[in-house]
This record gives C-alpha cells, structure tokens and sequence, in this order.
C-alpha cells in the first residue's frame, strides 16, 4: 500500500452551544490518515477522541475546519469508512450471520451473494460454525467479532475502532486484538487504514504505526509517536517498553503550581477544573503502595505493572493524588510528597482529617460548601447542584463530577447525602472553614 493521504482534517474545531454556555470540546485539530497506516488516538477522557471519529466518518458536522477524503471535501456520512464500538450494538433477535446479513441487505446486494459474503467474513473472524447462533449465546470477545465481520462486509477503506477492547475482559482483548492484527497485517481485509481510539497506551504501541496523543479542556493534539518496531511486538522488548514509558510523560503531564493545579470553581474565570472519578480507596492504595519506598521515584509504566491495572485507571489515580498535594509527577516519574509520605502513615481517622482538609482546597468543593451554607437548611436537591454544575460542565460529565464529588465528600465527613430523598446536606461538624 501507498503513502496517499485516505482521509485529513484542516482546522477541526467542535463547540457546544446553549443559552446559558458555550463549550469548546475540540480546538485546531489538524490531521493526516494515509493509506496502509494504523494510527491510534490516545489521551484522557473528554479530550473529543471519540468526536474525531465521529467527525471522519461523516456522522457529525464539524462548527469550524474541513474534512478531506481523498482529497475530496466529505458532505455527509462517508460510504468508504465505517465504525465499531466499544458496545456490542448487534440485534439479538438475528443470528450471528444475520447480523452480518443485513448490513449487505441493506447495500441491495443480492441475497446468493450476501450470504456467501457473510459466511466468508465469519470464517475470517473465527466464528465458522456459529452461523446460526444468537449473540446471547456468544461471549464478549465473540460478539465484538460479530461487530468487527458486520463493519468489515461493507468493504471500508477506513476502519475506525471506538475503544473495541474495552468491554472485554483481558484474556479476550488480548486474543482479538491479535486476530485483527493478523488480518490486517495479512492483507485479509480490503482496508486502507484504521483509526483507533484506546485509553490503553500498550494497546496502542502494539498494534499503532503512529500515536496521535491528545490533551482536554479544550481537546487538542499535543504530540505524535511513531512506532517503528516489526509486528508481532512483544512487550520485554526494550524499545516497546521506552515507547510506553514515553507515552506515559506525555499523558501524566509534570505536575504545576498548586493554583494552576487547583484550576477554578465553576463560574470562575478559566475553564473549571473537574475531578478525576476515583475513589478515596484507589487514592489511599496508590498512596500506600508508593510509601514501600519514601523518597524513591517510581516509574509509572512499571507501576501499572506491579499494580495490575490498565493505564488509564493508573492515570486517573495519579491525577488524584497530584491534585490533593500527596504526590508529584514529572518526566513520567511520580513521587510522594511530604503530606503523602504521612498520610500513608497516619491512623484511620487522621486521614480522614487531612483527605477533609485537601478536599476543601479544591474550588469545586468550595463551590458546593458556599452554595450549602446559603441554602435553607444547609441543605440541597441534587438535581440543582448538577444543574447549577451543568452551566460549567457538559451534562454527562456534571453527573460524573457530582458523584465523585459525594463519594469524597462523605468519606472526609465534610457532606452528607440522602440516597432516598436525592439531597445534599453539610455534616453537622463537617466542612473545615473555608477561605477565599
């Protein structure tokens, strides 16, 4: 295959308007997919990944910039690209090649000739033999087989990929990324390119030529790695794990000034900050575990290895700690601070004190703290809070905000909720006074 540019976004800017607010969700977006490259977009939630892929394939109009296919402005859905996502989507009353039946049904294929077709694309997923099955009847990894024979029989010259590993469990993401490998390295697919979208920086080193890695707030490109290593790429590798290592100082971010880190309330000047949806357990576990070795550096990559959890979940706990002061990053390294070093070695209730202290820095929770003490009764419906929240925040994002919110703010004793009555109300005793 060629080096022509397949598809190319010029100037992408996304906004969401209301009449309360205006959200920018990608700014200057600028990209090239060409042909015979499998390129993976990579970085934190709400950064607009899953918008990009949305916008090459034509089922979102762009506010600002253009879309190129083959040179050729892109009006509308783009015949020549298709999407699988990370949700299964297959109808459960048809069976397997049914499901893959009536994407070339709907094509005005006839019917000899679909059904040949689709029983040729299952044979090439692995699924020869489950033809007539219900995708009940199939596990996770099979049914996103289903997903990957049904996008792939419409004959895509770009395949873009939706975090399709997500949903399953280890083992089946690790098989079915290998089997899509093989078909596209093998040439088994009439593809052109794929674009894929992953939280999992691994997943990207395996399987990307290049690495497009993007920031949030607003979403943006901020760097792009090329992976020149032959396939199959095994992760004892020394260059695999530099490139890992590589993407992990590029997402972690070096840790800034605490009044850039604490961001600003909603309604302040500045985009607010929000806070990562981590629990206080994850916070404490990472704390603790770090705290094996006071003082050290520890490498984030190799941490995700001891700790046993996927990239992004390591980032998100790192965000955490970074933002409550007991712990710094940079260069891809974090190391605990003075206050993580005794928060890791303080008794239950102590932490409890300080996690309650550090939470009433943040300006969100001020935020809240202020809008509960001037309320009757100190005390507040949880649909107005995530209103009042949605003037800042994107509606979904709001939701996750808010529960994130009343998870630590319970566990620190600073605010209560009533599950029943769906209320937010200060702790008698809670909230340590506020300043600013």
């Amino acid at each position: 295959m060629g080096s022509e540019a397949l598809v190319e976004l010029k100037g992408i800017h996304q906004t969401y308007a209301s009449a309360d607010r205006r959200f920018v969700a990608i700014q200057n977006v600028n990209l090239v997919v060409r042909e015979g490259e499998f390129v993976a977009l990579v970085g934190p939630s709400g950064c607009g990944k899953s918008t990009l892929l949305r916008i090459v394939t034509g089922l979102q109009q762009p506010t600002e910039g253009q879309v190129l296919y083959r040179g050729q402005p892109l009006h509308g859905v783009n015949p020549k690209a298709t999407i699988v996502f990370q949700t299964f989507a297959l109808f459960p009353w048809l069976t397997v090649q049914g499901n893959v039946d009536l994407v070339l049904a709907a094509r005005g294929m006839p019917h000899r000739e679909r059904t040949a077709r689709a029983l040729d694309l299952l044979d090439r997923v692995g699924l020869d033999g489950f033809e007539g099955a219900y995708p009940r009847e199939l596990s996770g990894g099979m049914r996103q087989k289903v997903g990957f024979a049904r996008a792939m029989a419409v004959e895509p010259e770009l395949l873009c990929l939706d975090e399709p590993f997500s949903a399953l469990d280890v083992l089946s993401a690790t098989a079915l990324r290998g089997e899509l490998l093989e078909l596209w390295t093998g040439g088994k697919i009439p593809t052109k390119a794929i674009l894929m979208v992953t939280h999992n920086i691994e997943e990207a080193v395996s399987v990307a030529d290049r690495i497009v890695v993007m920031d949030k707030d607003p979403g943006r490109i901020v760097s792009e790695l090329a992976v020149d290593l032959p396939q199959p790429r095994g992760k004892k590798d020394p260059r695999f794990s530099a490139l890992v290592d590589q993407m992990y100082a590029l997402l972690a971010g070096q840790t800034q000034p605490e009044h850039v880190e604490l961001g600003s309330a909603p309604g302040g000047p500045g985009r607010p900050r929000a806070l990562p949806p981590v629990t206080v357990g994850a916070i404490a576990g990472l704390v603790e575990h770090l705290n094996q070795a006071p003082g050290a550096h520890h490498d984030l990559y190799k941490l995700a290895e001891e700790l046993k959890i996927g990239s992004n979940q390591l980032l998100q706990a790192v965000e955490a700690t970074e933002l409550l002061g007991l712990a710094t990053v940079a260069s891809g390294d974090i190391v605990l601070s003075p206050l993580g070093e005794t928060f890791a070695e303080a008794s239950i209730l102590a932490r409890k004190e300080m996690f309650a202290l550090r939470i009433c820095r943040l300006p969100v929770f001020q935020w809240l703290l202020n809008m509960l003490r001037a309320a009757e009764g100190e005390r507040l419906r949880r649909a107005v809070v995530e209103q009042a929240m949605e003037l800042a925040f994107r509606p979904e994002e709001a939701g996750r905000l808010l529960e994130t919110i009343i998870s630590w703010g319970r566990y620190a004793e600073v605010l209560a909720y009533d599950d029943g009555g769906e209320l937010l109300f200060l702790e008698p005793a809670g909230a340590p006074a506020l300043s600013g």
